[in-house]
Formats: structure tokens, C-alpha cells, sequence
């Protein structure tokens, strides 16, 4: 949510997104500019020490909001939200909300959040159970996503298992963040379930330490949700015969994973790729790229990356049933780093400049042909997030340092649940608009 305004009905409005994207461009420092903006950094930083004490959270929230463009209300959320609570907003389901760009807005404080607790839901990773490992407060729980037009409907879950998914089939694939918005759909959707056992992995597979395909079935409803690991969402391989011995495998830019098979007659697929688009997991681990026979040994990460989603497009307009199958992209959601001893967090120029070109292509390649695929744009309003990553209140994995910090992912309950609200009210409004 911010500047960044991307719509999700289709590409005629990309070169809008385009034009508005390009606001991004004055954050690409000069070297004097860093210098200033690392200073100012540790100057706003002092403001947001963290503590355990009520008036140190309120304190610390309180600067997070100004530093990151935040509004703090009261913000009743009750289960039926209203379409206008006196903010001069359009409900966005009412006539009048289809206007309303859902990823422009704000961060809003609500006292009624989070939608569940981590302690009350099984299927969260060790990893992201940041409460549970030590993080001293909860207000990182307590932030709603507002539309700068419009309101949001109110996440049901118990409407969404019955009305939206109900004898249906969800599969999330890419990387681990894929993975992290996968669970988190399966804790919200679990509050409506009072018997957890109905809900379970068929296969008889436990949701940690697996990293490949997982199946979950609410039983009582008949929904299948899946999770598919495909970090590139491209055919990763061995490299073609008689290659450099440099070349420990290929990505085949122009071929999609093999288990995109297994994607094919879901009903709702959620696509995401670009954590792994780096030097260190390509270039660096001895990952190059390919198109048909032939290895690129000079193509970049970038125009790989291009390449990759040319054909997740392309595999979406031949391979996927328009009529059935509703396919989301879900935009880059950025990394930070941790600055100081204290629980501040603040985006890296690295992490930026992935922010900037993953974004650019994205939307370049989608506004270029005309595609069936929704965006799910969470990049702004991620952006913005730093306090929601487990950081140092994770799972420490065999050598790593005591202080390791995990700065990628996401704690649960926190960011994740709201691409979920936005995912509900895509999919709400479609099915309200059906004759």
C-alpha cells in the first residue's frame, strides 16, 4: 500500500502503474546522498527503542507510524465492517468501490487484530511463531491494511471456506515467502474450523522441517490448499552436456517447473518468484541460465528474470482454463536489515534495488500482452513492514550465529494476513459480481 498503485484488473491500466512506479527512482542514491541517509537513519532510529513496558510499545509504535507513513486510530473492526465509517469511503464491494485501487493506503492501527494467535493455530513454521520465541510484544499484530478510497470487507473466514473455496482447490507456489502466505491463509481460514483435527496434510506429511509438497484438506468443507516449492517458478536442472565445469545447473527461463502440471486444473493458483533471483543463488552457486538446448552464459539475472516471467504469462494464457482457474501474481516483498541492537529494522539499498527492477518487470511484461493474470501488488505496502520479520526471534539453525537474524520472512500472525484480506476481497468481489 502506498505510492505504488497497482490495480488488478488486467493490463490496461499498467502504464499508469508504469508512470507511478517511476516514483521510485529519486531512492537511487549518490554516493553523498548514502552517507546523509545512513546518518539520518541513526537519528530517526534513536526514537524507536523497544521495551516491555506499555508506554515504551505505545511510544514505539507511535514513531513507527510517522517514520513509515502509518495512521493510528481507534479502528473498531467489527465483522461486518460498514461501507462508510464517517471517512467519506466507499465500501469496496459497494457500487462505486470497483474504482478503488486496494494497494494504495495506508498502515492502520486496529485493536482488534490480529485475526487469530499463533499459539491457537498448528500450522505455522517454528520459524515465524515469533511470540513464541521470545519477542517481547505484540504490536506488530495490531496493523490493518486501509485503502486510501475505499474500505475492505472484514476477513471472514467462515465465508470465504463456505461461499468463496468450498469444494475447490488453492496452490500457492515459489519460494519460502510463498510458503509463509500459504500458511498464514491456512491460520485465518482455521478460526471458522472448531475441530482442527478435520483440517489436516494428506499425505500424513508435517508442515516443519518439509520442503517440498505440501497438501491440506478442510475436511468439512471439501478445499484442498496447497503449497508447491518452486523458487523460480522455471525448470531448475542439470546444465546441458559438455558444459563449463563452473555450471553446476541450469535455469530454463523458458520452460516452467515441471509440477506446473500439478497446478493446472486448481481452481485459484497464487504465483510469486524473486528471492532467489540474486547473485548468491544463481551466478554465485553455479546456477546459469538456459533457453531451449543452449546454455546463456552472458544473460543477466535481470533479463533471466524478465525471461521467467515472459513465460509464466505465456504458460498462464495456453496452459490454464480462463473459465476455471483464477491465477494471482504476488508482487516481491522486500528483505530489510537490522540497524541497531533494538528490533528497528530498515530497508537495504540491496534489498532496494531487487525491489525496483522485480517490480519494473513484472509490470513491463504484463503491460506488453495481454494476459489473465491478477496482481496481487504487496510491494509498497511490505515495504513498509520492517517491524513485521522474525529477526533475531526465530529458530536458529545448526552454525549459525547466536544473534542470526531472519529478515526476509515473516512473523504469523502479521504481513502475510493482510494479502490474504486483499486476496478475500478480490475474490469476494468477483464472486458478487457473477449474474
Amino acid at each position: 500500500m502506498g505510492n505504488i498503485t497497482t490495480v488488478s484488473e488486467g493490463s490496461k491500466k499498467s502504464d499508469i502503474q508504469l508512470k507511478k512506479f517511476k516514483l521510485f527512482n529519486f531512492l537511487v542514491p549518490s554516493l553523498a546522498s548514502l552517507a546523509l541517509f545512513f546518518v539520518t537513519l541513526l537519528f530517526i532510529g534513536s526514537f524507536f527503542y523497544l521495551n516491555d513496558s506499555e508506554t515504551g510499545i505505545k511510544t514505539s509504535t507511535t514513531n513507527l507510524a510517522r517514520w513509515s507513513n502509518i495512521e493510528i486510530t481507534n479502528g473498531s473492526s467489527s465483522s461486518v465492517r460498514p461501507s462508510v465509517r464517517g471517512n467519506g469511503r466507499v465500501g469496496f464491494l459497494e457500487e462505486g468501490g470497483g474504482e478503488c485501487d486496494i494497494f494504495d493506503g495506508n498502515w492502520v492501527w486496529d485493536e482488534n487484530y490480529p485475526l487469530y494467535k499463533s499459539q491457537d493455530c498448528p500450522f505455522v513454521d517454528e520459524g515465524f511463531r515469533c511470540s513464541e520465541h521470545g519477542r517481547p510484544n505484540n504490536f506488530y499484530t495490531k496493523w490493518r491494511c486501509q485503502p486510501k478510497d475505499c474500505n475492505l470487507p472484514r476477513f471472514d473466514a467462515g465465508t470465504m471456506l463456505e461461499k468463496l473455496i468450498r469444494n475447490k482447490r488453492v496452490v500457492f507456489a515459489g519460494d519460502s515467502i510463498a510458503r509463509n502466505h500459504w500458511e498464514s491463509l491456512l491460520c485465518v481460514l482455521s478460526v471458522a474450523v472448531s475441530n482442527k483435527s478435520s483440517i489436516y496434510e494428506v499425505n500424513g506429511n508435517p508442515i516443519t522441517k518439509h520442503k517440498g509438497h505440501l497438501v491440506f484438506k478442510f475436511d468439512d468443507f471439501n478445499c484442498i490448499i496447497e503449497y508447491f516449492r518452486s523458487p523460480f517458478l522455471v525448470v531448475q536442472g542439470r546444465p546441458p552436456p559438455r558444459s563449463p565445469p563452473r555450471v553446476r545447473f541450469s535455469l530454463r527461463v523458458d520452460q516452467m517447473s515441471w509440477a506446473s502440471r500439478l497446478w493446472r486444473d486448481a481452481d485459484i493458483v497464487i504465483l510469486s518468484s524473486g528471492h532467489w533471483w540474486t547473485y548468491h543463488k544463481t551466478l554465485r552457486a553455479g546456477g546459469y541460465f538456459q533457453e531451449g538446448n543452449k546454455l546463456k552464459m552472458n544473460m543477466s539475472i535481470k533479463t533471466a528474470y524478465q525471461r521467467s516471467i515472459e513465460t509464466m504469462v505465456n504458460w498462464v494464457n495456453t496452459q490454464l482454463d480462463a473459465n476455471k482457474t483464477r491465477v494471482f501474481f504476488r508482487t516481491y516483498s522486500p528483505s530489510h536489515f537490522r540497524l541497531t541492537t533494538t528490533l528497528l529494522l530498515s530497508l537495504s539499498f540491496y534489498s532496494l534495488e531487487n525491489l525496483i527492477y522485480k517490480l519494473s518487470l513484472v509490470m513491463e511484461v504484463l503491460s506488453q500482452r495481454p494476459n489473465k493474470v491478477d496482481v496481487l501488488s504487496v510491494t509498497n505496502m511490505t515495504t513498509r513492514r520492517k517491524d513485521g520479520h522474525p529477526s533475531i526471534y526465530n529458530v536458529r539453525q545448526e552454525n549459525e550465529p547466536l544473534h542470526h537474524q531472519d529478515c526476509s520472512h515473516w512473523c504469523l500472525p502479521g504481513v502475510p494476513d493482510s494479502w490474504n484480506e486483499l486476496l478475500y476481497a478480490l475474490l469476494l468481489k468477483r464472486e458478487l459480481s457473477k449474474p
